[in-house]
């Protein structure tokens, strides 16, 4: 962590990632930890609604009651 509160990502992320210089990560505060995101804000909130949307697909199906199943 430098002076301003800079701080670099290892290549290697960089690099699976695929961020350039000046590519867009996502800061998200945890309380006791922090979450980095490629692609930004908005990247990282369409992915959590894609997953999400999908366990829910996946709980539903999982359903054995048809009553239970559209509520």
């Amino acid at each position: 962590m430098s002076k301003r509160g800079q701080t670099s990502l290892p290549a290697e992320l960089r690099h699976r990632w695929g961020i350039e210089a000046g590519g867009d990560v996502a800061f998200v505060d945890l309380g006791n930890a922090a979450l980095i995101l490629p692609g930004g804000m908005a990247q990282a909130k369409a992915e959590l609604k894609r997953v999400l949307a999908q366990r829910y697909d996946a709980g539903l199906a999982a359903i054995a009651d048809p009553d239970l199943a559209d509520q």
